[in-house]
């Protein structure tokens, strides 16, 4: 018999057979399918999963230059009493303390959403000392041609409002790129030494908020900071 004839006889034989299949086997064939639609659904949840930081979601995975990242830690910025805005750094992989985190290969993120108005300005100078605190001085002359661009940026939005989000990425063989309320500002800035500074300013001897810092590095579950 041609090889043809043969193939076509057992494709219809297998038509057949799923046709005269007995209640209980169609039973257990629904529940198969069931169970693995679920064990799909489930593995769709787990990798969609999300962490709320002071009304903020943060995915605890994400994707950066093509390199899957995950959330390493994140908290919220205090001034006094008042929530400033939110903080989730992301890492090829974990790490716990700040040498760590400066020390990774690869590519990294750290997310900033707003949970207050502010002036952006004022914020660019914020970062501008929280960089300078955190280096000798003779460190921190170099990057002033950074600093300055950075500060310009930042003025030319005038403002960030609450719900407002702007992107820290390290993207190795290109530098630090800036990006503010979804658009890349600007050209990246391709010294390493900049985006550590940049890093400091959380994660450094003098941070910006010690209970953020923790938060950061894995020290205390995401957005359970406290403040009295």
């Amino acid at each position: 018999m041609p090889a043809g004839h043969a193939q076509r006889g057992q494709s219809e034989k297998h038509i057949r057979s799923i046709f005269t299949m007995t209640p209980v086997s169609l039973r257990a064939l629904t529940r198969t399918f069931a169970a693995l639609g679920l064990w799909v659904s489930l593995s769709l949840t787990a990798h969609a999963a999300t962490i709320d930081v002071a009304g903020v979601k943060l995915e605890d995975r994400i994707s950066l230059s093509g390199s899957p990242l995950v959330l390493n830690g994140a908290g919220v910025r205090y001034k006094a009493v008042f929530q400033v805005y939110t903080a989730g750094l992301y890492l090829e992989r974990k790490a716990t303390t700040p040498d760590e985190v400066l020390g990774a290969p690869g590519p990294k993120r750290m997310t900033i959403t707003m949970l207050r108005d502010i002036d952006s300005a004022e914020l660019g100078k914020l970062f501008s000392r929280g960089m300078e605190d955190n280096m000798e001085r003779a460190a921190f002359s170099r990057l002033i041609p950074g600093v300055l661009r950075m500060s310009e940026v930042f003025s030319k939005h005038k403002k960030l409002v609450a719900g407002d989000t702007f992107l820290i990425d390290w993207v190795p063989g290109t530098g630090t790129v800036l990006t503010i309320k979804g658009q890349v500002e600007g050209e990246p800035f391709k010294e390493p030494e900049f985006h550590q500074a940049l890093m400091r300013i959380w994660l450094g001897p003098k941070p910006a908020d010690n209970l953020l810092k923790e938060a950061l590095l894995g020290q205390q579950k995401s957005g359970q900071q406290r403040r009295n």
